[in-house]
């Protein structure tokens, strides 16, 4: 009795311990992912923000700060659209890696519902 007792106990901790690897191996791929596309949003910014003060530094007249003005309005615009479509990719993402983990807690629970079945079922052959 207690051999089988041990044996169910250890294929379920086996079993919980593999689940829990895999959960956080989709986890971790998850904010892998959404960190690469922060930190290449980022980037992309500095990038044009960088720019927009090196042509601002250059400026000496009216007309130019004219056009300056222009430019930093569209540089914002591009910026508010680029970080929400960075957003949208986030959610994506995260809404990729929730499915993946609700599929893996339900194969764990259909695993563990099938190992507690089974015993059941050959008692009830007998």
């Amino acid at each position: 009795m207690t051999q089988q007792f041990n044996n169910q106990f250890f294929a379920f901790t086996k079993q919980a311990t593999e689940s829990a690897f895999k959960a956080q191996t989709l986890a971790l791929k998850g904010l892998e992912t959404v960190a690469a596309l922060q930190l290449k949003a980022f980037e992309q910014q500095t990038r044009d923000s960088a720019a927009f003060v090196a042509e601002a530094l250059e400026t000496r007249d009216a007309d130019a700060l004219r056009t300056l003005w222009e430019k930093g309005a569209t540089l914002g615009r591009e910026q508010a659209e680029r970080a929400v479509a960075v957003s949208q990719e986030i959610i994506a993402v995260t809404q990729k890696t929730a499915e993946s983990l609700q599929a893996l807690a339900q194969e764990q629970r259909q695993a563990a519902n099938d190992a507690v079945a089974a015993p059941v079922a050959k008692k009830a052959a007998k």
